[in-house]
């Protein structure tokens, strides 16, 4: 297959499974050790902080050296951190190893996804637009589909028998085993040949479009970051249910990921109007969960949200770089990411909210999202 596509399918996949168990489980995990939820909010800013600085580097790095590079690079801070983890029960070192994997973010289907230098490097390699979203979209679907094997290990973790901190212990080292073979997978990857770097950051024009790309997403990333990255925590403490039954929801969630991501491969719709609607629903469902007083109902809300999060996925990431030079993709893609990442740090408001009202940080979150959907399509409709 051109470019070695199947090894980036694959890597994904196996990315996802070990990138999604550790995701949804450390929330639960430094609880398990007695963090409050305010503290593990504020050590997922600090995850959120670190991921940001390390993308917009690799992002300058790879515009030079390649994107393919970029991802091995920063695809090995994951597995060294989660390597970290299985290993260590200091709090000192777990917090360490947390920052340094980047995990702590949002446990969505698409989080396996993406790492710093793919959606470049997939852009790089397939110019075409409709070929770049279906890409992106099998991707997604693979990614998706696969963090099912993630939250089964969640679900399966109160089983094992090597006690509640061992149980984690053991799943994070089949994790650390499985991001290796994904970062391997990658090196058999191959790159279209990058043009020459003309501008010492990126050309005028692409900063210019993807200023609008930064605003509009700063306001749903922060959205996200109130209400995702904790998610798993507030259902256990909204409704008191169990880690296997949590486990149970993210499975159908990205089930239904999966899904969206596939169908945005077969039905084309106007790019950027798909992209905008389905981030404002994105945040219509969370304002939903915030108000459900049921487990069955926020968790089936959920559910369909995950559906309609991968729909849009691939089309934003394609709009995410429309207007931006080929010699940009990594700055510019990366610049997009920091402004996402850096407006996730609200996790550090949402452990607090969560201490005081647990509804509050998805009603806020979900307010933000749908304006940020809003903006995307204000800014960009031109």
């Amino acid at each position: 297959m051109k470019y070695g596509f199947k090894y980036l399918a694959i890597s994904r996949v196996l990315r996802s499974i070990g990138l999604i168990f550790v995701t949804l489980s450390s929330s639960l995990y430094l609880s398990l050790i007695g963090i409050k939820p305010l503290i593990i909010g504020i050590i997922f800013a600090g995850v959120i902080a670190f991921s940001s600085v390390l993308s917009f580097l690799l992002g300058l790095f790879g515009d030079r050296k390649g994107y393919k590079k970029a991802i091995i690079i920063g695809d090995s801070f994951a597995v060294i951190g989660v390597l970290t983890l299985s290993l260590t029960r200091n709090l000192i070192f777990i917090t360490i190893a947390l920052i340094i994997a980047g995990i702590g973010g949002t446990a969505g289907g698409l989080r396996g996804v993406y790492s710093p230098g793919l959606t470049a490097l997939v852009m790089s390699n397939w110019e075409d637009e409709k070929e770049r979203i279906e890409k992106i979209g099998y991707l997604t679907f693979l990614g998706s589909i696969s963090a099912v094997g993630g939250s089964l290990m969640l679900s399966i973790s109160s089983y094992l028998p090597f006690g509640k901190i061992g149980n984690y212990k053991f799943l994070f080292l089949i994790s650390f085993l499985l991001l290796l073979g994904s970062l391997i997978s990658v090196f058999l990857v191959k790159e279209r040949p990058r043009p020459i770097k003309t501008s010492k950051i990126m050309k005028v024009s692409s900063f210019r479009y993807i200023s609008k790309v930064i605003i509009a997403n700063s306001f749903a990333g922060f959205g996200v970051g109130m209400a995702i990255p904790l998610l798993p925590l507030w259902f256990s403490i909204c409704y008191h249910v169990s880690p296997s039954l949590i486990g149970v929801v993210f499975t159908l969630n990205y089930i239904a990921t999966s899904l969206g991501s596939f169908t945005a491969t077969k039905l084309f719709f106007e790019t950027l109007k798909a992209a905008s609607i389905t981030r404002i629903l994105n945040g219509i469902f969370l304002i939903a969960m915030a108000f459900s007083p049921f487990f069955f109902l926020a968790s089936l809300i959920y559910i369909i949200r995950g559906f309609n999060a991968g729909f849009g996925a691939p089309n934003r990431t394609a709009v995410n770089i429309r207007g931006v030079s080929s010699e940009d993709y990594g700055t510019a893609s990366s610049l997009q990411g920091i402004a996402t990442r850096v407006s996730q740090m609200s996790s550090g408001l949402s452990g607090y909210l969560m201490e005081i009202d647990s509804p509050l940080s998805l009603f806020i979150g979900g307010i933000f999202q749908a304006i940020g959907g809003i903006l995307y399509m204000k800014l960009l409709k031109k």
